[in-house]
């Protein structure tokens, strides 16, 4: 079964940076498309950007989604965060795995990862 992960979470102070981390693994598998989504305090889940599994780089306003190949991850830089940019930042994997020559569909959220902005 194909397993998704985040990192890279933390507290920063508003204007900084901040990457993010999400990894996909498991065996036989290929993605379709990667999106990041994040839940602020008390408030509906609401996606932030994201890219398909051909891509390398999308840029969404402040949000830039880029691919690391050599760990297999798909990335998440925020710029110029600002204390509305707090909240669980939640990586989701749509794509298909091989199991035993059948093609069966996935898509996977992993377990987020919290991130706060100070003032």
């Amino acid at each position: 079964q194909v397993q998704v992960a985040e990192s890279g979470g933390g507290l920063v102070q508003a204007g900084g940076s901040l990457r993010l981390s999400c990894t996909a693994s498991g065996s036989s598998f290929s993605v379709d498309h990667t999106d990041w989504y994040r839940q602020p305090p008390g408030k509906q889940r609401e996606w932030v950007a994201g890219m398909p599994g051909s891509g390398v780089t999308s840029v969404t306003g402040r949000f830039t989604v880029s691919r690391d190949k050599t760990k297999n991850a798909v990335n998440l830089e925020i710029d110029s965060l600002k204390p509305e940019d707090t909240g669980v930042y939640y990586c989701n994997v749509r794509g298909v795995q091989n199991i035993r020559g059948t093609l069966i569909p996935f898509d996977i959220w992993g377990q987020g990862t919290q991130v706060t902005v100070s003032s």
